[in-house]
């Protein structure tokens, strides 16, 4: 019986060679990191996410005239939520903030602080989509005919399968109009229990002056931080680059399959990203990752001792997941009282 080796010696040797020397380059190109321009990059971060956290703060307040809102804690708040997201499934550390946040303003009450998120959305939404449409209108992302052979499984089957994809999709439209139709009356119970943290959309003036213009301040520091990042790993910061990168991260980050969409991520930007080699863009769209991620943990668990001075995050994680189940009980009543 003759054995048919899947793969020859000679290719073997010559594909570990390959392997090894991308390797080395990869190396090389983290050893070679702007720490300089690193450190600029993280700082800005964490200005853009306390430009947020004031926008949300300042619709807390809108929910909450007579009360005191804190801005430190509420910012605190903010600060260990998105650190706590990079590690924590579906977005556990908006539990936390919320547990944080409520425990800052004195009666507030769990629905209205979890809806009061939602008056981030609008803008987000609306700068998100501008964003994808001069992506898309400047060529800078991949041409549909190219997107299922891109070398990530989370975005080539969504492409490959177009059929599957609008099945999934009408579905889930069609069950969303179903408990639309079967539940109006408790959605609309509900929804008056959550109005209270969307009160400020009924102040436009003060919504554009205390939200949106502090999440437009928000967007121009982020554009300088990607700025920074390319220039750190030295794959050039330009204003192409940096919408290329917005682009990718908006897209990649709705993509369901990995978390944060990190392997959409690598091939779309190695598949996009011009001036550059394969390795300098895959070194910085994983050092980019990793070092956000770590300084947003580390500016969480700081902000968690110093600011809140508590040890056991995971606590916090499990009351803010019953806070959550609280509300989502309100739903299911006929317009019984908000918890708080």
């Amino acid at each position: 019986m003759q054995v048919i080796l899947p793969v020859e010696p000679a290719d073997l040797a010559g594909y570990l060679a390959r392997f090894g020397h991308a390797l080395s380059e990869f190396e090389a190109a983290v050893a070679g990191i702007g720490w300089g321009a690193l450190a600029i990059a993280l700082g800005l971060s964490l200005a853009l996410q306390l430009a947020r956290a004031h926008a949300w703060a300042n619709a807390l307040r809108a929910a909450y005239p007579e009360q005191r809102v804190p801005e430190i804690r509420v910012a605190g708040s903010f600060l260990v939520g998105a650190g706590l997201n990079g590690i924590l499934p579906a977005r556990g550390g908006d539990a936390v903030k919320i547990v944080l946040a409520k425990r800052s303003i004195e009666g507030s009450a769990y629905p209205s602080i979890i809806s009061s998120f939602g008056v981030l959305a609008p803008f987000d939404f609306v700068f998100g989509v501008l964003v994808l449409i001069y992506a898309f209108t400047q060529g800078l992302l991949p041409k549909l005919p190219q997107i299922p052979d891109l070398p990530a499984f989370d975005v080539s089957f969504w492409a490959a399968h177009p059929q599957l994809t609008f099945i999934i999709l009408a579905a889930i439209a069609a069950i969303v109009t179903v408990l639309v139709a079967v539940y109006g009356r408790r959605v609309e119970s509900f929804w008056d229990n959550l109005k209270q943290g969307l009160v400020i959309f009924r102040q436009p003036r003060r919504y554009m002056r205390e939200v949106v213009s502090w999440q437009a301040v928000a967007v121009v520091i982020r554009f300088a931080s990607f700025w920074m990042f390319l220039d750190a790993f030295h794959v050039g910061g330009s204003f192409q680059n940096v919408m290329l990168v917005w682009s990718v991260l908006a897209i990649s980050g709705a993509i369901p399959f990995t978390p944060g969409g990190v392997g959409a991520q690598q091939a779309l930007l190695v598949a996009t990203l011009a001036g550059a080699s394969r390795t300098a863009v895959l070194a910085y769209s994983v050092g980019q990752q990793i070092a956000l991620t770590a300084w947003s943990l580390l500016v969480a668990f700081g902000t968690l001792l110093l600011v809140f001075h508590v040890t056991d995050w995971r606590r916090l994680v499990r009351e803010g997941k019953a806070a959550q189940g609280e509300a989502a009980q309100a739903e299911a009543g006929t317009g019984g009282g908000t918890p708080s």
